[in-house]
């Protein structure tokens, strides 16, 4: 039953500052206000600007806004960015004039507005060379001047989220225009709930103006997929079982990727397809998209092939957002092609399941940030309710660690997966998505490697870690990956000092369909891009049983059922548990454990709908049996799916938790939880100790994982 929450307490008191901070300041405000006017294009006559506030404390937003002050990012340093669109900065200067006046009242303690003025530790601007983002930074545009003159950039601009939609879209004009008379070219827009992204082609002498426009975010290079191309590989699988005709009903998965070919083994199992914008037809010339379709349907072909029949767990859609290059469209925002295909084949065919084995390894972005296009998918799943599942992204470009002898190839596994640069790929840090990490299913060796010692295995059982998986957490420092399923490994070929896998190893990937199938049928793969498909068949499996059920209830109950294996925490026995939880997630999903019960083991499950500020209760019921006997678990998982804010420190817009109390008066339960006024009754009663269920982890803890997979465990 919804119950109006009690809500808890902020920080403490606002710090009391002496005479004169309230003039620092002003002139400090005036220095970055003066700067900005200089740094603005001629072209663009608004009167907006941006000010970087750093702050001690917590401020509001709503406080900002009674200045005429709208808050577009706030940063985990307390380092809030403002925006004004008309550049009236004439309420804040009055406040920090008054802050240093003396006080307005006889009794009054603190200076005049502390709890605003008081809290501000520094204001200032952001300098043109802010607005250039990692990606190009990273190939050395680290200045301004970096931008050569007549040198044409394919570059995406993005903007801040300010003002309302038509405000956005009035500025993207003013910005096009700028551009076009400046001999450049707008390929694409997007414009969503709360991104806004140009995909342009303009030399240096009409990008560098930009870079001083107040709502421009930031400038960088489009994003590149995580592909590699998998040369035909010869297979001895013998004769490829038939295929059976999938039941009516099945789930259509949707499979955004570089196309899907005409496959055999496919025949009458793809019932859509959808060519994005500029891209020319639907083939997979890349040859990625066929085999992660096929491992979507059938699973890994080493384990489906030997019983006899093939049976998909669905149908596909297929929307071709890669081109035969490996790359998207030049002249489209990656946000727009997703949105656009995911809408087109929901619409269209009735997807519910996406997989995106797509990555953008070169972001380069923070620590608990996300780029768009994660925004955009967890925009899209939660307006939707579909369940989309990404790779985690996979390391090895230019080398797999930064090893600084070739033996640490082997030696330094599996230490080197936390190293910053092994962080996830964008989009996988996405919060109302699921993440899929990678492991190993052995050596990676065969046996014409019995008796080579010039070939080193870097895993050694299935589940420990791929050697080239990436590492989370996910945005707002959620845990990520949420699941690990096989993806492959690598071995250390001593002669050439290199790694090599599938498809040159076999028995190092996943076995499923070769795009080029007329050379040969089959093929072996491996990355993270093959685990996602993997993950999305044992959701497909899932759907099947419960046709009805939301993305929520699939992600609550696939996290529910995974474990995280044997071999994995061998391997990782010296890590921290957190460690392990950055590079597997929650472990490998069982799909009998998600979708059934049995003598020793019940799955219960709820979906309800709560209001801001509410909460539910739910009884348990326990059996006598659970009472005696050995150890007993009560997992919990908990899915939602909140609004985000992509430039807030607090990506996730709404939180949920969850308690697991035992023996406590229902009457009891309810006066603690309840709305209250304190003002006229106190503070609500404390849980008395006896009554909690000490999770596994903790309450604090569980804060930083998932939204979707508020996972822990209680052992009784």
């Amino acid at each position: 039953m919804p119950i109006a929450r009690r809500k808890t307490g902020g920080g403490g008191a606002p710090p009391i500052r002496g005479g004169g901070h309230g003039g620092a300041l002003r002139a400090e405000t005036q220095a970055s206000v003066a700067k900005q006017q200089a740094a603005k294009p001629a072209a663009f006559v608004d009167p907006s600007l941006l000010l970087r506030v750093q702050v001690d404390g917590h401020i509001a937003e709503s406080d900002w806004q009674r200045l005429g002050l709208s808050v577009v990012s706030s940063d985990a340093d307390r380092t809030v960015l403002l925006f004004s669109s008309t550049g009236d900065l004439t309420e804040f200067m009055d406040r920090l004039s008054k802050f240093d006046a003396p006080p307005a009242k006889p009794d009054q303690k603190n200076p005049n507005y502390a709890g605003l003025v008081g809290r501000i530790d520094g204001i200032g601007g952001l300098a043109p060379q802010d607005r250039l983002g990692p990606k190009i930074k990273a190939e050395g545009f680290t200045e301004v001047e970096d931008l050569q003159n007549d040198v044409p950039y394919v570059l995406d601009i993005e903007l801040w989220e300010f003002g309302t939609r038509p405000q956005r879209e009035a500025k993207v004009a003013e910005i096009e225009t700028f551009l076009i008379a400046q001999g450049g070219a707008v390929y694409d827009t997007y414009i969503g709930p709360s991104i806004t992204v140009m995909r342009v082609e303009a030399t240096g002498r009409g990008l560098r103006p930009l870079l001083g426009v107040p709502e421009i975010a930031i400038i960088d290079l489009p994003p590149k997929p995580d592909l590699e191309a998998q040369p035909m590989v010869a297979l001895d699988v013998g004769e490829v079982p038939p295929v059976l005709e999938p039941a009516d009903g099945t789930p259509v998965i949707g499979v955004l990727d570089s196309g899907v070919n005409a496959h055999p083994l496919l025949n009458g199992l793809v019932v859509g397809r959808h060519i994005g914008e500029g891209i020319v037809d639907a083939a997979d010339v890349w040859g990625h998209g066929t085999s992660v379709a096929g491992a979507a349907l059938f699973g890994d072909l080493r384990d489906a092939i030997p019983a006899g029949t093939l049976e998909p767990v669905g149908r596909l859609a297929v929307a071709k957002v890669v081109g035969d290059n490996g790359r998207f469209p030049e002249r489209r925002t990656v946000p727009r092609v997703m949105d656009t295909a995911i809408r087109t084949l929901h619409a269209d065919q009735g997807c519910r399941l996406f997989v995106l084995s797509l990555g953008d390894t070169n972001a380069n972005l923070a620590q608990g940030r996300v780029g768009p296009w994660a925004a955009t998918l967890d925009a899209l799943a939660r307006e939707l309710d579909v369940l989309i599942v990404v790779s985690a992204g996979n390391r090895g470009r230019p080398r797999p660690f930064m090893a600084a002898t070739s033996e640490e190839l082997v030696t330094v596994y599996p230490n080197y997966l936390l190293e910053p640069e092994n962080r996830l790929a964008e989009p996988a840090g996405a919060a109302n998505v699921i993440t899929v990490g990678s492991v190993a299913g052995g050596t990676g060796l065969d046996a014409r490697h019995a008796h080579d010692a010039n070939v080193r295995p870097i895993t050694h059982e299935w589940g420990e870690p791929s050697p080239f998986t990436r590492v989370g957490p996910g945005a707002g420092g959620v845990r990520k990956p949420d699941v690990v399923d096989l993806g492959g490994t690598a071995v250390f070929d001593v002669p050439s000092v290199s790694l090599a896998g599938a498809p040159r190893l076999p028995a190092a990937g996943v076995i499923t369909l070769n795009h080029r199938y007329s050379e040969q049928f089959l093929t072996a793969a491996a990355g993270t891009s093959f685990a996602a498909p993997l993950l999305i068949h044992k959701a497909a499996r899932l759907l099947r049983r419960m046709p009805d059920a939301s993305a929520n209830l699939l992600r609550a109950l696939l996290v529910g059922a995974a474990r995280s294996p044997d071999a994995f925490d061998r391997r990782l026995t010296a890590m921290t548990a957190a460690e392990r939880v950055m590079i597997g997630g929650n472990g490998v999903v069982d799909p009998s454990r998600a979708a059934y019960s049995d003598d020793h083991r019940v799955v219960l499950y709820a979906e309800d709908a709560l209001e801001m500020d509410q909460f539910a209760v739910y009884r348990l019921p326990i059996p006598p049996e659970f009472r005696t006997g050995g150890d007993r678990t009560i997992r919990v998982s908990l899915a939602y799916d909140p609004p985000v804010r992509r430039t807030r420190n607090d990506y996730l817009g709404t939180k949920m938790d969850f308690r697991l109390l035992r023996g406590i008066d229902e009457a009891e339960l309810f006066e603690h939880f309840r709305d209250r006024d304190k003002a006229l009754e106190g503070a609500a009663p404390a849980v008395p100790e006896k009554f909690k269920c000490k999770l596994q982890p903790g309450v604090g803890r569980a804060r930083e994982q998932h939204a979707s997979d508020g996972l822990r465990y209680f052992q009784a």
